[in-house]
């Protein structure tokens, strides 16, 4: 398939660029496949849509207030986005701009509360830097660090936390996983006193999982390797709502990626660690799911290709055209869509 297959025409004033109040109250689309029947609802009535015996698996990564503004010496304003811890203090970062970050600088931010120095050049053009600080790091970066909002959103977060889901746990993120804002602690409860059980996965959300799609050809695409985590607890809930002839939902394009990515490897789900780059587009097997929840994605980007493997192509760019029509709220702070299908019998189960 081509690139331009997953083209479609979205109004500049449909792109959110503020969160929902409450969390819960955004809108949901409900795509039955392989049918494609839609439904208009709002993301609570997803108590409704669950069924016990079903679990939800949602990825809990917390993303670290990755953008900071410094200087150096010199008065040179600088921005960097911190990409990837590689030893304790040791990151990968992205910097602007890059030709006054030369190996060798020396980058202060908070007024000296933390100090960033230049090892060397990295692939890419990113740069590899060294930290010092006071206290502890995260501590710190809570403080004087603000969140990586995509470049859609120009709006000022009021609050950091409503980029955060509200089981966010695990740090290092460089995006969120945008699927999950949708959820408040009250609507947890109310799905587990159903009888919805919920299991959680780690993936941290690295900036190359929004890289565009530059080849013409998707098979062609490359997708930038993610660390992942699936711990023993919730690949046994997998296993065990699968057994029981329960549902395996996934929130999100990432915890799709991690259970998709394990199942692969193994033929089944176990607990595992490590590292993906799994690309899921149209004529890919899912071994895992039952459903997905996730949000509306940018044209022609691997999410909306992932959300055409699972929903089927002509279901998807339907639902897209819909969602236009019917003025939802796209992207990260927009609505959501929930893509069910009936249990069937999945490849780990045959």
């Amino acid at each position: 398939m081509k690139k331009s297959d997953f083209w479609y025409d979205l109004p500049e004033a449909l792109i959110a660029q503020t969160p929902v109040e409450p969390r819960d109250h955004s809108r949901l689309m409900h795509l039955s496949i392989p049918g494609g029947q839609v439904e208009h609802l709002h993301f609570y009535d997803l108590l409704d849509l669950l069924h016990p015996g079903d679990c939800l698996i949602l990825n809990d990564s917390r993303v670290l207030p990755a953008r900071l503004y410094g200087s150096k010496s010199t008065g040179a304003q600088i921005e960097m986005l911190l990409l990837e811890q590689k030893q304790s203090d040791l990151w990968e970062v992205l910097v602007k701009p890059g030709k006054k970050a030369l190996p060798g600088t020396q980058i202060s931010f908070g007024g000296g509360r933390l100090v960033a120095d230049v090892l060397e050049v990295v692939e890419g053009g990113n740069r590899l830097v060294k930290f010092t600080y006071g206290g502890n790091f995260y501590h710190v970066l809570e403080e004087i660090g603000q969140m990586p909002l995509p470049h859609y959103i120009t709006a000022k977060l009021q609050d950091k936390e409503r980029y955060q889901t509200v089981y966010s746990h695990e740090i290092g993120s460089a995006a969120a996983p945008t699927a999950g804002l949708h959820f408040t602690l009250e609507m947890l409860d109310k799905l587990q006193q159903k009888g919805v059980k919920t299991g959680y996965v780690t993936l941290h959300v690295g900036l190359g999982t929004f890289r565009p799609v530059k080849v013409d050809e998707i098979t062609e695409h490359r997708m930038h390797a993610e660390h992942y985590r699936l711990p023993e607890e919730t690949a046994q809930l997998i296993r065990e709502t699968k057994q029981a002839g329960g549902r395996v939902i996934a929130v999100g394009t990432t915890s799709t990626r991690t259970l998709e990515s394990v199942a692969a490897k193994y033929g089944e789900i176990l607990a595992d660690e490590g590292y993906t780059d799994i690309f899921l587009y149209p004529g890919c097997t899912f071994r895992v799911l039952d459903g997905l929840i996730t949000n509306f994605h940018l044209p022609e980007s691997t999410l909306i290709m992932l959300v055409s493997a699972f929903a089927g192509y002509e279901n998807t760019m339907r639902a897209y055209k819909l969602a236009v029509q019917e003025q939802y709220r796209f992207y990260s702070f927009g609505d959501a869509m929930y893509i069910e299908k009936p249990f069937q019998q999945h490849a780990l189960d045959k």
